[in-house]
């Protein structure tokens, strides 16, 4: 099949402009992990990598100031993290009702369904990455996953575990409405072992006066919770073979994604390819194609101290 990287050929540009907006926009609609990630462009011709920064945040100063004296000037502490891009993308065939006459619902249809596939193959890009962070906490204080059983579902206790780790370490609180909150991204299961608990405030309680995220479920000790039911499990690395949940725990800027820009600039694309755009590849004009493309992606963790993952067991 023929390949263009910047545009679908014969299809009008204001067609153009109008799937590859309906493919972001309904992707976002989608994204989970992404959502919370530092966000950093890639530039055009920029080669292979982009790049993120870390910064190492201000020791407290304990010394007065002195009068007419200027104080040493404070050496900013900061470190490049860079991390390779790959593309990601797919397509679907179709044969007998795609046109470029104008917008079509079929075609419609399936940008819709390769939106959806955009959408989980990112997420789960981002998932994989800060799912496999360094730091670690076992559900009901277990020394390590071996340990860890079926039973040892995810409580209350964990989470404040995860909060005052965060809280030691300096992870930096998202602000929402003048609060400073962790978040943490839980699958259906966690979802149903915490829910039960007295002080779990729903988003039904808070929702009109706060904008609330894609997924999002309710609060808990200073932490909002937002479900993905992609949320990453371990299967069979537990006591006696059990499945282990992960439950991610993080503060602001704990890692990165390669930002997805904005409707008319963005590195998502949709390639549309009529009946009869193979040539000779398709003699009779009986193929066509819809697919997605992400010129560049990646996710890496910035700060290994500012996210934490929970495993734990998962209800029968």
């Amino acid at each position: 099949m023929p390949v263009n990287n910047s545009q679908t050929l014969g299809l009008h540009s204001t067609l153009q402009n109008y799937y590859d907006g309906k493919l972001l926009l309904e992707m976002e609609k989608r994204l989970v992990y992404y959502q919370n990630g530092q966000r950093k462009a890639l530039p055009e011709h920029n080669g292979r990598t982009v790049e993120f920064w870390r910064y190492a945040p201000f020791a407290p100063i304990t010394t007065a100031l002195s009068e007419g004296v200027v104080p040493d000037g404070q050496t900013l502490a900061m470190e490049k993290v860079i991390a390779s891009v790959e593309t990601y993308g797919g397509y679907v065939s179709t044969t007998d009702v795609l046109t470029l006459s104008g917008v079509n619902t079929e075609t419609n249809y399936l940008v819709d369904l390769m939106a959806k596939q955009g959408a989980l193959t990112l997420d789960h890009l981002v998932r994989d990455v800060i799912s496999g962070g360094s730091a670690a906490i076992y559900a009901g204080g277990k020394a390590g996953r071996a340990e860890v059983g079926q039973s040892a579902v995810l409580t209350i206790q964990d989470i404040r575990k995860a909060v005052r780790r965060l809280e030691k370490l300096g992870a930096p609180k998202f602000n929402r409405g003048g609060m400073g909150y962790y978040k943490a991204i839980i699958g259906p299961d966690a979802k149903y072992s915490l829910q039960s608990d007295p002080l779990w405030e729903d988003k039904a309680s808070y929702q009109q006066a706060e904008q609330i995220e894609n997924g999002e479920l309710g609060k808990l000790f200073g932490v909002i919770f937002i479900e993905s039911t992609e949320a990453k499990v371990f299967s069979g690395v537990g006591n006696a073979g059990a499945d282990l949940g992960a439950t991610v725990v993080f503060g602001e800027d704990a890692y990165g994604v390669v930002d997805l820009g904005t409707v008319g600039d963005t590195p998502v694309r949709t390639i549309i390819k009529p009946l009869g755009s193979a040539g000779s590849s398709d003699p009779l004009d009986q193929i066509a194609t819809v697919g997605w493309k992400v010129n560049g992606f990646t996710s890496v963790i910035l700060n290994e101290n500012w996210l934490v993952r929970i495993e734990h067991g998962i209800e029968a």
